[in-house]
């Protein structure tokens, strides 16, 4: 009898340690079952997670529970976009990739919670680029995330039935989706739901501004971080209702029978959008200042209106802001041409773009940059940092919550540049995972790369980016024009280049005056 009972009480022991995770750190239960992680560069990660369930076209619903212990150590597959090779299901799926991971070091600490949104526009890319094991060793808890993208995550149905409501923003909606999955279960992870941070570059950082203007996202989050991201997105409902009645044409589908949809290929269905694009508001090339077509747009019920256009949304205007760009961006670069290049001999590559202001532009460079080259001058940014301050000034003045701008001149060995995205791998301080880039990092990349992360940490705990031993940087204002400038030897900076990207929002955004100006006229 006696081992009978021992018996008992050994298998209720093991079931109830089974079910909450027992003795093993690495399992965690969440609101829909058990999760098991494992140590990734002393972290404790957990990849995979999934935290929607999706059906085509519609708004994303919570997962259905498990009742086995999950193991979560490996990425969950990327949302479906255009490949080079097919992808089995485990890689890429169309109902299986709204998964999220979590990198903590203490699951029993309240620490600040910082959502990595991932670039790559609103059409393709992956959390899976920028893990988050070394950010996290900043006492912060880093979740990153895949969302539905391009077609799929963006097509405007709603003309065609109740159903097709959200269509047009089911994409952003997974990501309010994820907010609130942190909200229900991060403190599992020793994560803070009251004190969220959303950081995001590029296309990411595009992501943020727009998260900024749902009604549905507030108080989801609480600081937030654009990175390289105030590329215009001009998507307005006349012009994604106009593509999604040019995509059913392109398939064939009328608009009494539009859930034949939902049967279509993905590759079919892609290739459809494309064309359908071209026939009605027309393809984006790249370097183009203004993106349109398979993106969010303004609804007045769960997008408010674009951002950076110039503001943001009133109701983020108590959220803590930190924004900024890098030196070099997309602008194609001369650094590795060879020969001497003076300013005179840079004219003819300028004059085409600034004409006559070309000379007025090359002396406000030499004051803004005194010592540097015409090379750099040729070779810098002309999309992101202008519009960057365009913003910073709109929403200053109205906003309640501090705004801190920087940028990135820390150049590449490799490409002799500060390019697009070149700050990530600092900002996660992982350099080890970018050689293309940094190939021997030094010193003084790894004390950058400390710093960034440090103060990238620092403004999701305090809403304040200084670290101690660094210049003191002091909030936006369009008075001061601060900026904090990141590179071996920081800096901070005030109204230094104004003039500059005067000229060079007045030359290089013509394609975007234009349009709004059309616009204009056709709303008249």
């Amino acid at each position: 009898m006696k081992r009978l009972i021992s018996t008992v009480v050994i298998c209720v022991t093991a079931f109830a340690l089974s079910s909450c995770g027992g003795g093993d750190p690495y399992v965690v239960r969440i609101d829909s079952g058990l999760v098991k992680g494992h140590d990734e560069n002393g972290t404790m990660a957990f990849k995979g997670i999934p935290y929607a369930r999706v059906e085509r076209f519609m708004a994303p619903q919570p997962v259905e529970p498990w009742d086995t212990v999950m193991v979560c150590e490996n990425w969950g597959p990327q949302v479906m976009q255009r490949t080079w090779k097919e992808l089995p299901e485990s890689e890429m799926s169309e109902k299986n990739s709204c998964v999220l991971n979590v990198w903590t070091t203490d699951k029993k600490a309240s620490k600040p919670v910082m959502l990595w949104i991932h670039g790559g526009g609103f059409d393709s890319g992956s959390a899976a680029g920028s893990p988050g094991y070394e950010l996290a060793q900043n006492d912060v808890v880093v979740v990153s995330l895949n969302h539905r993208l391009n077609i799929l995550g963006f097509l405007d149905l709603s003309p065609f039935g109740e159903k097709y409501k959200y269509s047009a923003n089911a994409g952003m909606l997974d990501i309010v989706m994820a907010l609130q999955w942190i909200q229900n279960n991060i403190r599992k992870f020793g994560g803070d739901p009251d004190n969220v941070t959303i950081f995001g570059e590029s296309g990411g950082g595009g992501k943020v501004g727009t998260l900024m203007c749902m009604p549905s996202a507030v108080g989801l989050f609480h600081k937030a971080i654009i990175m390289s991201g105030t590329i215009l997105n001009v998507n307005d409902k006349a012009m994604t209702e106009s593509l999604g009645a040019a995509v059913l044409q392109e398939l064939g589908i009328s608009p009494e029978n539009v859930d034949e949809i939902a049967q279509v290929p993905y590759r079919e269905l892609y290739d459809a959008g494309q064309r359908a694009m071209t026939r009605s508001i027309g393809t984006r090339s790249p370097g183009t200042p203004m993106m349109w077509g398979f993106g969010p747009v303004p609804d007045g019920e769960t997008l408010l209106q674009q951002p950076f256009q110039d503001d943001l949304a009133d109701i983020s205007s108590d959220v803590p802001l930190m924004i900024g760009t890098t030196f070099n961006e997309l602008q194609r670069s001369i650094y590795n041409t060879e020969g001497e290049l003076s300013f005179e001999d840079a004219k003819p590559m300028l004059e085409p773009v600034f004409g006559d202001l070309t000379d007025e532009l090359i002396s406000e460079f030499k004051k803004s940059y005194p010592g540097w080259t015409a090379r750099d001058l040729v070779s810098m940014d002309r999309m992101f940092r202008p519009k960057t301050i365009i913003t910073a000034d709109a929403i200053c003045s109205k906003r309640t919550a501090d705004t801190y701008m920087y940028m990135f001149d820390c150049k590449s060995p490799v490409s002799g540049a500060a390019v697009h995205g070149n700050e990530l791998a600092f900002c996660f301080n992982t350099l080890d995972l970018v050689p293309d880039q940094v190939p021997e990092p030094t010193d003084d990349d790894m004390n950058l790369a400390g710093l960034m992360s440090e103060s990238w940490a620092n403004f999701a705990k305090y809403g304040n980016p200084n670290v101690d031993g660094q210049p003191y940087w002091q909030p936006y204002s369009a008075e001061n024009g601060e900026v904090f400038v990141f590179d071996y030897e920081c800096s901070v900076k005030n109204n230094f280049d104004r003039r500059l990207q005067e000229i060079v929002n007045a030359c290089c955004f013509r394609q975007l005056d234009e349009f709004k100006a059309s616009k204009e006229n056709t709303d008249k």
